[in-house]
């Protein structure tokens, strides 16, 4: 004979603390509110220390992820306070990376792609990615980590395909389209030795007019116990920021490993002056499984559309492609 439950028995599994539930859908509500804060106002959060501002904007629209994991909690909890809450966050990141989604348009009548690529002093295979790079069809290939005896083999697989090329330092630039006005753009911070050389310039001449064209690899960063060592990296973009403030040819493209993303802060000298992709999330690196685009394409007096990587190469980077819409 089944035992009768005894009055104010506590059914098994069942929360022994009264509103704990309702607790927890009151921490979630509070998660997203903090969550919506930071994806909506990352310019306020200090860059100190350890560059922590620089390094929350880094990884931006990885916000989207943690909004799915507490909604999934607050269904879980079945919290209607939770849910309201998140309201706030999926709104700003809808507003903020919502169009990133988007295809792009297309039917460009006056343009240029562009391809980008850091392609790897450790590189094993030049020649293939070379020809990967020939397949996208762009006008314009940007590389960089351009080293000995690797740069003789990329001049060898793209001149069929692109008869003007400049490289300067271990940069370069590979055109359809002749090319004029070639010269180094000194991108080096203060605290790196004589001899490094990552930034160039030269004038396209398009079927569409002339179009200056910088290709530039900014130091790279590191993320330690300290947070984000990145002090080279902006000193590098202010350099550069103030060389392409003081262009005279218009449009301006800048193709470049800028090793941070466009919501960094660290790039607002060049953010500030330059549009950047209206479509296309195109993850870069690292190549084995990219979580940030720190390959970018860049332009002022033009439009870059969508932005896409190509299949991954022998770098550890992908490579970018994007069409520049010219006046």
């Amino acid at each position: 004979m089944a035992e009768r439950a005894e009055p104010g028995a506590v059914a098994a599994g069942a929360s022994v603390v009264p509103g704990v539930g309702k607790r927890r859908g009151w921490v979630v509500a509070g998660g997203a509110v903090v969550l919506g804060g930071v994806l909506g106002f990352h310019r306020l959060v200090p860059n100190w220390p350890g560059r922590v501002g620089s390094l929350v904007e880094s990884f931006l629209p990885w916000g989207g992820v943690l909004v799915l994991v507490l909604l999934v909690v607050a269904l879980v909890r079945r919290s209607a306070v939770a849910l309201v809450a998140l309201l706030l966050p999926v709104g700003v990141w809808v507003d903020t990376f919502g169009g990133l989604l988007l295809p792009g348009e297309g039917g460009y009548g006056r343009g240029l792609v562009v391809v980008q690529h850091n392609v790897s002093d450790e590189n094993r295979d030049p020649a293939g990615t070379a020809r990967a790079l020939i397949g996208s069809g762009a006008d314009l290939v940007a590389l960089e980590e351009l080293v000995d005896p690797q740069v003789a083999v990329y001049e060898k697989s793209l001149a069929a395909d692109y008869p003007h090329h400049v490289v300067r330092g271990t940069v370069g630039l590979w055109s359809k389209h002749p090319l004029s006005g070639e010269q180094v753009v000194d991108i080096k911070p203060p605290s790196i030795e004589e001899g490094w050389s990552r930034g160039l310039r030269a004038v396209v001449h398009s079927p569409y007019g002339d179009v200056a064209a910088y290709v530039a690899h900014l130091p790279s960063v590191r993320v330690g116990v300290g947070g984000l060592a990145s002090q080279r990296r902006d000193e590098s973009a202010s350099l550069l920021g103030r060389a392409i403030a003081g262009e005279s040819v218009e449009p301006v493209i800048l193709l470049g490993d800028l090793n941070g993303a466009v919501e960094d802060r660290g790039l607002r000298p060049l953010t500030s002056q330059l549009e950047f992709a209206e479509s296309g999330f195109a993850f870069s690196f690292p190549a084995a499984f990219p979580v940030a685009r720190i390959d970018q394409v860049m332009a002022r007096s033009a439009t870059v559309g969508h932005i896409r990587t190509l299949p991954a190469t022998g770098s550890d980077h992908l490579p970018v492609v994007a069409r520049i819409a010219l006046g």
